[in-house]
């Protein structure tokens, strides 16, 4: 047995039996439990499978330790009702947060971050990595780190605008569809059915297929095939609302619709449709990244992390793994911003942490 073989598990035992002893029961039965995978995968896999499970568990303490330290800034410099709110939080809400703060800044000083431009041919194809690119060359000789830096700003860019654009159209929809109810709440509701009963993304194939794939008309297609959700969820939440007797005083005072949506029911709505709002980016943002994969998205030579995909695809015959890296920044954006909208649905649902 090698040396670092019984130092792994010898760390893993004494600490289990650290936790045993200071009564941290969720602690050791983490510890312990890893202490048990270790020892049948070490049996099946050796010490090479004991490094990756090391290699790992310090991914998990490295982003740990990153969450908490976030969580611990942002409630430095934020109100005390804020900051109140935040301590809450869980780590995986902090991880999330420290993950969509890196893509904005990431996205919005792109042209400083960047060493390159995002179009600028530097090497030859497919060039490995070196000191002056990170990643390596693409398929033109581009550098694939400076594009997807780019990407950061382009493909989150057009998913945000267009998610904003869903979310105002669906929203302002349902909460006038709430109010007025009748025959403008029916051709409505029926519009939404209409639209959500066709596939997204053959919809959106098509619509752009005849219409063209500019940046606007991506942004209108794809807020016309996710607004009917924006809409189905205001108009159930604003449904719960205008019922109560404030609303019925409000309209015996003979205030309008417009006052009502707006001080009446958009305040007592915000928190459900905060989280709806992140849920919907994740979907806006997952069609968008495919309609460039499919070459019906943001096109050449503008950067987008759906397009590097396609792009770098035949690496992967090769061993590279140059191909999955925009694929990962695609994933953990969506794991991020779905870790905090949980997070906000947790908070909303007026539950509290035993």
């Amino acid at each position: 047995m090698s040396l670092f073989v019984t130092g792994y598990y010898a760390v893993l035992i004494a600490a289990s039996c650290l936790a045993a002893y200071l009564g941290k029961r969720s602690i050791f039965m983490g510890i312990f439990s890893l202490t048990l995978i270790s020892f049948l995968v070490g049996i099946i896999g050796g010490a090479g499978a004991l490094r990756t499970i090391t290699i790992l568990v310090g991914i998990l303490a490295l982003a740990a330790g990153i969450s908490y330290a976030f969580r611990e800034f942002l409630v430095n410099i934020s109100g005390p009702n804020l900051a109140r709110e935040l301590r809450t939080a869980p780590l995986t809400a902090a991880f999330g947060m420290f993950v969509i703060f890196t893509y904005a800044i990431a996205g919005i000083f792109a042209g400083w971050i960047a060493p390159h431009g995002e179009a600028e041919v530097i090497s030859s194809a497919f060039a490995p990595a070196d000191a002056n690119m990170l990643l390596g060359a693409d398929q033109l000789g581009r550098d694939v780190f400076s594009r997807l830096i780019y990407g950061a700003r382009n493909t989150v860019g057009l998913a945000l605008l267009a998610t904003v654009l869903a979310f105002v159209m669906g929203a302002m929809a349902g909460l006038l569809a709430a109010v007025k109810g009748g025959w403008f709440d029916q051709i409505m509701g029926r519009l939404a059915d209409v639209i959500m009963s066709i596939p997204s993304l053959i919809f959106a194939l098509l619509m752009l297929s005849i219409l063209g794939t500019n940046l606007a008309v991506i942004v209108i297609v794809v807020a016309v095939i996710y607004s009917p959700r924006v809409f189905r969820l205001t108009r159930a939440v604003a449904g719960n609302i205008v019922v109560m007797d404030y609303i019925e005083a409000a309209k015996l005072r003979g205030e309008g619709d417009m006052y009502l949506v707006r001080r009446e029911i958009l305040p007592n709505a915000t928190a459900p449709m905060i989280a709806e709002f992140g849920l919907e980016f994740c979907f806006v943002f997952l069609l968008i990244a495919g309609l460039s994969f499919l070459g019906l998205g943001i096109q050449p030579p503008t950067a987008d992390w759906g397009s590097m995909v396609r792009e770098n695809a035949t690496l992967i015959s090769f061993g590279d793994i140059t191909p999955l890296i925009p694929a990962a920044a695609i994933a953990l954006l969506t794991v991020a911003v779905n870790f905090v909208v949980d997070w906000m649905l947790f908070r909303s649902s007026g539950l509290k942490e035993q």
